[in-house]
């Protein structure tokens, strides 16, 4: 049984677990599906309250994938949630990954 397989089998047991399914976006990702990864991610953000960490991993597979707009989109928002949450922490990464991504120009 894959690591996607292990997560989906405890996810059919707890459909709600926000961190079995940020791992199944994590592991979509891995696998290359990256759209079905970003739509997990999504699905986190629109969480009440949205998943912060979703934002930043969503913005690091956008990069990747050189849809730099995209990224940058995700991590505006994270910003603004992480601080609405008072992750000051996430607040602050996202934030010098944004600037990264400034430096890199616009692409995709």
């Amino acid at each position: 049984m894959s690591r996607r397989e292990k997560i989906e089998a405890m996810l059919a047991d707890d459909p709600r677990d926000v961190f079995l399914r940020y791992s199944l976006a994590m592991e979509l990702d891995k696998e290359g599906d990256h759209e079905a990864s970003l739509a997990k991610f999504d699905e986190l953000m629109r969480e009440n309250p949205p998943y912060v960490p979703a934002f930043f991993m969503a913005a690091l597979q956008l990069a990747r994938l050189q849809r730099i707009d995209e990224a940058r989109a995700y991590l505006r928002n994270g910003i603004e949630t992480a601080r609405a949450q008072g992750n000051g922490h996430a607040a602050g990464e996202m934030s010098e990954f944004l600037a990264s991504l400034g430096a890199m120009g616009e692409r995709g």
